[in-house]
């Protein structure tokens, strides 16, 4: 075997592999995919706020279509796909005319619908495969209906970009600490990569942009926004969590493949849906409207 200098192109695979691990995905990739969806949003706020709601829509249908493939692929869960698909649609598109009364019967009437539609399947599986349908109507469709009812009010475009600049700060802020100075895990068991050094990152930079965004988009005052920010870093967090959890339930790495750097777009979801709600809940008490 030849002892002479290595292949290389094996150096830079090596580092290429090294920076992968350490930062956990592609980053480029996951860069350009976060900045085209940004643009996106913003292009839609920006023009016609009617436009966020189909984005929202359009996420929705993708999100579930990738849970409801991932339950049946880790473990034979039958979601009851057509009526969480449908009723999600309904959920997220009612809720611009007719606000949470819309949303709230919109569930309601998709819950009963997967009841009836898993009546072909037989008994065997029914109350897994009906556990699993309203899961995935609740988490998925139910919660991201409360970002489209954050654009439905008078100031809803600056509503949303509170909303989004918080998750967004969490996320990069903690991203960053973690990979610079992550050394104790938070729950190893459950998500191994992520560090109490992270999440303090995520708190440092949620505070500060909810501080600066109730003050300067929305006419709050700056303790609101430290509350808020406070509370989205707990939700996106729990979010990361609860998504991990699934994923490990199910033996998967990711929901999908849909987005370079970043796995399927549920993947991305995971933060932003629990903390939709939260979001509509505080900008609703802070700043009404």
């Amino acid at each position: 075997m030849p002892t002479g200098s290595a292949d290389p192109s094996s150096g830079s695979a090596d580092k290429a592999a090294t920076k992968v691990s350490r930062a956990g995905r592609n980053l480029p990739a996951a860069i350009a995919v976060g900045v085209l969806l940004g643009a996106a949003v913003l292009v839609a706020l920006l023009t016609v706020r009617q436009i966020f709601v189909g984005i929202v829509a359009a996420a929705v249908a993708v999100a579930t279509i990738e849970l409801a493939g991932a339950l049946n692929r880790g473990a034979g869960i039958r979601v009851a796909l057509w009526p969480v698909l449908v009723g999600g649609q309904a959920m997220v598109w009612l809720s611009w005319p007719f606000g949470r009364n819309g949303v709230l019967a919109a569930f309601v009437v998709t819950v009963l619908a997967c009841l009836v539609w898993r009546f072909r399947g037989g008994a065997a599986g029914y109350l897994r495969d009906i556990s699993a349908s309203i899961l995935t109507a609740a988490y998925v469709p139910l919660f991201a209906s409360f970002a489209a009812l954050l654009v439905v009010a008078p100031d809803g475009r600056a509503r949303v970009l509170c909303f989004l600049i918080l998750v967004v700060s969490s996320d990069t802020c903690g991203y960053v600490a973690g990979v610079l100075r992550g050394r104790h895990p938070m729950a190893p068991s459950i998500s191994p990569k992520k560090s109490w050094e992270g999440f303090a990152g995520s708190m440092a930079g949620g505070i500060l942009a909810g501080a600066l965004c109730l003050t300067l988009l929305l006419p709050g005052q700056w303790w609101h926004g430290v509350l808020f920010g406070a509370a989205l870093v707990l939700t996106a967090t729990v979010g990361d969590l609860v998504e991990s959890l699934i994923k490990r339930d199910l033996g998967i790495k990711d929901m999908g493949q849909l987005l370079p750097g970043h796995g399927g777009l549920m993947d991305r979801l995971d933060s932003l849906l629990p903390s939709a709600v939260v979001s509509w809940l505080l900008l609703r008490l802070f700043v009404p409207g």
